[in-house]
């Protein structure tokens, strides 16, 4: 029957937010995406990945994350929060390849200095091998085709010492509808309600996911599936850190 045949991933969607916008276009787009990564737990599975991540080191070892399509910079902000209540000195790079998605975070996170705005490409981070304790990301796997998304993962890898965390969205009809829903509820933005039901034809599953780490060449990451909340989170711990 139709309705029980799998959502194939829709490799021509194209976002909104992809293209050029007005700053109160993208605005509106990432308030939303701030607003639902809060209220729907996006947040709190990459933090409890960088809590695992981050258990073995002493709580006074500074840590440097970067952060690879920072968005809004509600994930580094809630980082920062989370070791300013801990005593653990942090600095986050918040990577964004958008200027108008630039000057919007540097808004939000106005009152965090320990958060640094660096303009750059996911496909070709701005830093050395090795240069980061942790690198997370959030929202951008799905923006990428496979060749990209492989290439992203490779990237990442390279830069953390310590290990990383990929938290996405899970392409599925019945999430298709969801998300269709919670845009036009939660937002009055254009690019808000267009792009959060594409974003989901856009997505991997948890097996497309696993392939792709394993085309990067990274055979140890765990691909862990959260159902309720319509995500998933790939983490690698590298050996080194182990």
């Amino acid at each position: 029957m139709r309705h029980l045949t799998p959502l194939g991933r829709d490799h021509d969607a194209v976002e909104m937010i992809d293209r050029p916008a007005s700053f109160d276009d993208v605005a509106g787009c990432l308030e939303t995406i701030a607003r639902l990564n809060g209220l729907f737990g996006g947040r709190r599975l990459t933090l409890r990945h960088v809590r695992d991540l981050l258990a073995p080191l002493p709580p006074d070892r500074p840590v440097t994350v970067l952060d690879v399509g920072a968005g809004a910079a509600d994930i580094p902000v809630a980082l920062v929060r989370w070791a300013r209540r801990g005593g653990r000195r942090i600095r986050v790079l918040a990577l964004d390849r958008g200027t108008a998605t630039l000057k919007y975070a540097r808004g939000y996170a106005a009152a965090y200095p320990e958060i640094t705005f660096v303009q750059g490409d996911a496909l070709a981070l701005p830093v050395r091998p090795g240069s980061v304790d942790l690198v997370i990301s959030a929202m951008t796997l799905h923006h990428l085709q496979p060749d990209e998304a492989t290439r992203y993962l490779a990237e990442m890898d390279a830069a953390a010492r310590l290990g990383w965390v990929v938290n996405d969205l899970v392409r599925g009809r019945a999430a298709h509808h969801l998300v269709w829903l919670l845009t036009r509820i939660f937002s009055r933005s254009a690019i808000a309600r267009h792009d959060g039901p594409v974003s989901i034809l856009r997505a991997y599953t948890p097996p497309e996911l696993a392939a792709l780490c394993e085309k990067a060449g990274l055979f140890d990451v765990k691909v862990v599936h959260y159902a309720v909340f319509i995500r998933q989170c790939a983490v690698r711990a590298k050996p080194s850190a182990r």
